[in-house]
């Protein structure tokens, strides 16, 4: 039970929020909240069906109310409208598959507009699927001229998103501050556990007996982005570096296709460094 003046805040914009839905002749297809009573805050995701002929209109209007009579931080999205997204990647092909085999199937309401990568690997398979496929190999001694025509490429591709399917190497501060869209990332251990190199390897000198990997968004500190999903699986004493490798492959797939869905369908509130994600 929140305390009383937290729920009647937390009802009045439920209630503020879904008149104003009513007074446009929209109606309300599913909504939910949460409101964290240690950081003050209130968070409330709504989807609703309009009836205007010019639905970008009617979702400039509702950011006006809902910020200026309401005191909101409002983000709106046209559900008909895919998102463009690039994939990035290495020469770890399996996060990459799962993700262009989701897509072909209909599971990710988006376009997958480009696939870089500095190796070969996922060329032909970027050929199967129809995705343009861009080999930009990189060279430690100039990898900002390589951040230069990555930046280059997804403005050109026009990316609403960029998607790190193990790729294998770190993005500048300086490339994050300017590529203009999100970023995510899979990584392969159960963050905030084993963050930075060879976290399997971490793993079994520590003798865990669970492993992870989590997808989460990038930002200049290493692995330290807020958080989106997280899959989890039981080890033993008898698992090899090798064991945990195959069985964490499993856990990237799931966590990073399941973080990228929750994304592009618009369920994922980022606040502080962490999230709240509408399930």
């Amino acid at each position: 039970m929140l305390p009383a003046g937290a729920a009647a805040a937390g009802a009045g914009l439920v209630a503020g929020v879904s008149g104003w839905i009513f007074r446009h002749g929209g109606t309300i297809v599913h909504a939910d909240q949460h409101h964290d009573a240690s950081a003050g805050a209130f968070f409330q995701r709504v989807e609703w069906g309009t009836a205007s002929d010019d639905p970008m209109a009617e979702a400039a209007a509702f950011r006006e109310y809902a910020e200026k009579d309401l005191g909101m931080v409002v983000r709106v999205a046209e559900a008909a409208r895919r998102p463009r997204v690039a994939i990035l990647v290495s020469q770890h092909a399996h996060a990459c598959h799962e993700l262009l085999l989701d897509w072909r199937q209909g599971e990710l309401a988006a376009d997958v507009v480009a696939l870089i990568s500095n190796h070969r690997t996922m060329e032909e398979a970027a050929r199967h699927h129809g995705v343009p496929f861009h080999f930009l190999p990189v060279d430690p001694t100039r990898k900002h001229e390589v951040e230069e025509r990555q930046l280059a490429l997804l403005r050109e591709r026009q990316v609403d998103l960029v998607v790190l399917a193990r790729y294998m190497q770190i993005l500048s501060a300086d490339f994050l501050g300017r590529v203009g869209c999100p970023v995510i990332n899979i990584h392969h251990s159960f963050l905030p556990a084993f963050a930075g190199a060879r976290p399997y390897h971490q793993a079994h000198t520590r003798g865990v007996k669970l492993i992870g990997a989590t997808a989460h968004y990038v930002t200049p500190v290493l692995d330290d982005g807020p958080i989106i999903h997280q899959e989890v699986r039981r080890v033993s004493h008898r698992d090899t570096v090798s064991d945990l490798l195959r069985k964490g492959r499993s856990l990237e797939k799931l966590a990073l296709s399941e973080a990228v869905r929750l994304h592009l369908e618009h369920r994922v509130l980022v606040y502080e460094n962490k999230t709240v994600v509408f399930d």
